[in-house]
């Protein structure tokens, strides 16, 4: 493994994909309670160890439906789905929307567009918008589908720019631009796991994981005080874990281009799309996995360390005290 320290950020490269938890073993006394849905266009699952945390688990789920309700583009009782359909009007959200919105605008800044919240047309006309277990079956593949054309991807694009996006006061949001169109996917998730994270340790839960997705945040350590065991998995060899962490009481979220994506004329097209160019990033990296304490900083930094690449990555890392695993394509 090649390992190098960079402004005191250790970014190591690794063959990594999405993470798995080893299994936990617990102490008679502590009984593994797991509650799983669908949320989110992904499968999730809460797993805490004792019999006692099931009431917080039930209201953690309670919370997954209101976020799915609150921040998914394609559900029309959703913030987004009206900031979207507004026509440029003013659309009133709710304080989490515009708290989730106006972080991830600071992340837009900072990257100087190349993380773009407006990248939803650009992302439907490629046809990326599809749920990520569609995917994983490959039940998005269409062979009479068609590659978009140069000049639907340059019509798509000249309408992403963060700065469409317009924050007033009492959580008032509008697009200045009526066609650009918000997606929430490269930070959302996140968010939604650090709200649940302040739930469970609210009531009073000690050991917990929540996984959503490629997003695991952990609550304290195991029951018996040690480590839980991530798993980082093989993209090239479902199945196979290739690196394994000892973390507690952190968050560890994977972003890749291995995943989802849409097949044309035998040619895979990832969905982390390139603001300058509108087309898939290309850069040689499969994966990056970040470290971080808080779980919104790790699912953005994830998308835009993948962007921006190793190197480009540094100052971006060091601000936020998070470490990156990078998986390269061989």
């Amino acid at each position: 493994m090649n390992k190098k320290t960079v402004l005191g950020i250790v970014l190591t490269v690794v063959f990594l994909t999405a993470i798995t938890i080893a299994a936990v073993r617990t102490s008679n006394q502590n009984k593994t309670i797991t509650k799983e849905g669908y949320y989110f266009n992904t499968f999730i699952s809460l797993t805490a160890y004792t019999s006692k945390d099931e009431k917080a688990l039930n209201e953690c789920m309670l919370l997954c439906q209101k976020y799915d309700e609150m921040f998914d583009r394609n559900k029309e009782q959703s913030d987004i789905y009206k900031i979207n359909h507004s026509n440029g009007f003013d659309v009133e959200v709710n304080p989490e929307t515009y708290e989730l919105l106006k972080k991830a605008l600071e992340f837009c800044e900072e990257t100087d567009g190349a993380a773009d919240i407006t990248v939803a047309g650009l992302i439907d006309t490629w046809g990326l918008n599809i749920p990520s277990d569609a995917m994983l079956t490959g039940a998005e593949y269409d062979e009479e589908r068609s590659k978009p054309e140069d000049f639907g991807i340059k019509e798509a694009l000249s309408h992403v720019d963060y700065k469409n996006v317009i924050l007033k006061e009492n959580n008032t949001v509008c697009l200045s631009d009526p066609s650009s169109q918000i997606d929430l996917g490269f930070i959302a998730k996140g968010y939604i796991a650090d709200r649940l994270k302040e739930c469970l340790i609210e009531n009073n839960v000690k050991s917990a994981i929540i996984s959503l997705g490629g997003n695991i945040c952990l609550v304290g350590s195991k029951p018996d005080g040690s480590d839980y065991n991530v798993g980082i998995k093989d993209p090239d060899n479902e199945g196979n874990i290739i690196n394994e962490l000892k973390l507690s009481d952190t968050n560890a979220v994977t972003s890749g281009t291995y995943e989802r994506y849409v097949i044309y004329d035998g040619i895979k097209y990832h969905h982390i799309l390139s603001t300058e160019t509108g087309y898939p990033v290309d850069n040689n990296v499969k994966s990056v996995t970040i470290l971080c304490d808080s779980s919104t900083d790790a699912d953005a930094l994830s998308t835009i360390c993948l962007i921006l690449g190793e190197e480009g990555s540094e100052d971006i890392l060091k601000k936020y005290n998070a470490q990156a695993y990078f998986y390269y394509a061989e």
